[in-house]
């Protein structure tokens, strides 16, 4: 049990600025907070940027950067004399591939710059639109009230955008109906899905609509404190956000946010801190491992306070809602409510991140980003959570419904599409590669499940014997009964569906 001034939130931080985990980081860490040596072992080892600060090139190992060189561009490092680290999605697939500089800046390789959508008054985020710094949204609310504001995100169909696709209205008012009247604001914008890049975009060019967002949150549920916890990849998305911040506190903070307080903190390397209690556990200085549910976090989140947790999509649709009434953004959605941010990349001409209405096909996506390279195969339509399914597919709403009904998932809309060149083996098992690296090992099901998972298919593409596949559909659905958060649940897909889908590139081989 810690100390009562123990103060654990300090030891990641304090950690990183010491340079990573040593013996005598942890003891000056230990000594400063007054947290065992043996918690902060613990808590340091978990995280990737601070576990492995060393200076070192790290190439991405995404589904995309793969198809697209990863290989050979980490073979071209190691030949340049420089050390190389293979390391999980760096957020870059539409600019594959991807890597960090040994100073943590981003490098790409690819020819094409991010295509997004022309600037219309018709879209909810607008990435292209002109930035707007008024934060009119934000009076508006607040002179509409904490019951009429829900009413309009009730009426507006807003779901999740992170992946769940829960009703955002549910939190809110979950959230104003409790007790505790020491409540946090929480933006999730630890984007780290494989194909998954719309948060980025956001942050980049839209930044004050986030933040709009989440000063509406506050002044709704009634705090003004919010924290912003972005992956520690996205260096550039930190300085924009947060020169944004600045400019919206304004001087001598008169500005529109000059009543909350506004804290921004970056991940150190865990992608299952995008699983909104590990990130809670993460911003209270702990191994972001998934809480338990219930409790909620609505109802006991960070500091065991009530907490409204939104990803960056989600909250950045808030301003325009205000502005324009929950019916208008309703009726912008096809086959579900809204309009939806679909990221892209993978074999197609002009990869990036397009707002249309939810409920398009891919077919339709895919003649906005310029059409198909080569001849289509496959297509993963909503990150690597959401598996592998057939071209044949490709008249499919892509909305949370049509693609739940058929054996996949909405997910962060991060859609890779692979043509015929792609051993469907082999993209499951990148996939694979990924979920087996980012379990965070709290449960058996998961982290038992993700290393045998991979090992089996990896036995099949050197033997070529279907045989290894025997016991893999029991695994994966102990994964899925018997983890504890979604990340488990659904690791097994990228195998399971493409043996389903595509049963030539699993047969017996020479």
């Amino acid at each position: 049990m810690l100390k009562p001034d123990a103060n654990r939130e300090r030891i990641i931080e304090m950690l990183e600025h010491e340079g990573g985990v040593t013996e005598d980081s942890v003891r000056k860490v230990s000594q400063e907070t007054g947290v065992p040596e043996a918690d902060i072992w613990g808590t340091g080892k978990f995280y990737s940027l601070i576990n492995n600060p060393a200076t070192r090139v790290r190439v991405c190992d995404g589904l995309t950067c793969q198809m697209f060189g990863a290989d050979e561009l980490a073979r071209q490092v190691v030949e340049s004399g420089k050390q190389c680290e293979r390391v999980s999605c760096l957020g870059q697939c539409d600019l594959a591939v991807a890597s960090l500089s040994e100073e943590m800046e981003l490098v790409t390789y690819s020819k094409n710059e991010t295509s997004i959508s022309p600037a219309s008054d018709t879209l909810a985020i607008n990435l292209a639109g002109e930035v707007d710094l008024s934060y009119s949204a934000l009076a508006k609310a607040r002179l509409m009230g904490a019951e009429a504001v829900i009413s309009q995100l009730k009426a507006s169909g807003l779901q999740g955008r992170g992946g769940a696709g829960f009703p955002a209205h549910f939190k809110w008012t979950s959230l104003i109906n409790q007790a505790k009247t020491e409540r946090y604001v929480v933006c999730n914008a630890d984007e780290a899905e494989p194909g998954t890049f719309k948060d980025r975009e956001t942050m980049l060019r839209q930044p004050h609509k986030m933040l709009e967002g989440l000063a509406i949150a506050a002044a709704v549920v009634g705090t003004r404190e919010i924290y912003i916890y972005i992956r520690g990849e996205y260096v550039n998305e930190v300085r924009v956000v947060e020169a944004a911040v600045e400019e919206a506190k304004g001087k001598d903070a008169k500005g529109p946010l000059g009543d909350f307080n506004v804290t921004i903190v970056r991940g150190h390397g865990a992608y299952i801190c995008g699983e909104e209690t590990a990130l809670l556990e993460s911003l209270e200085g702990k191994r972001g491992m998934p809480r338990l549910k219930p409790p909620f976090p609505t109802e006991s989140g960070f500091r065991n306070k009530p907490t409204l947790i939104h990803n960056v999509e989600t909250i950045a649709c808030v301003p325009a809602i205000i502005h324009n009434g929950g019916q208008w953004f309703h009726d912008l959605g096809r086959t579900e409510a809204g309009s939806k941010l679909y990221c892209i990349s993978g074999h197609i001409n002009k990869p990036g991140v397009y707002e249309m209405p939810l409920g398009v096909t891919l077919d339709e996506l895919v003649d906005v980003a310029g059409g198909y390279v080569g001849t289509p195969l496959a297509f993963s339509p909503g990150g690597a959570s959401s598996g592998f399914l057939p071209i044949s597919k490709r008249d499919l709403p892509l909305d949370y419904k049509n693609l739940a009904d058929a054996g996949s998932m909405m997910g962060s809309a991060g859609i890779v599409v692979l043509n015929d060149t792609v051993d469907m083996a082999q993209a499951a098992n990148w996939q694979l590669k990924f979920f087996e690296r980012e379990s965070c090992g709290q449960c058996a099901p998961c982290r038992i499940g993700t290393q045998y998972m991979r090992r089996q298919n990896e036995n099949y593409i050197q033997l070529g014997d279907p045989a290894t596949f025997e016991h893999t559909e029991d695994v994966a659905w102990e994964m899925e009964q018997g983890s504890i958060c979604g990340l488990g649940m659904i690791a097994a897909k990228p195998l399971t569906s493409a043996r389903e889908h595509f049963p030539d590139h699993f047969k017996t081989r020479s």
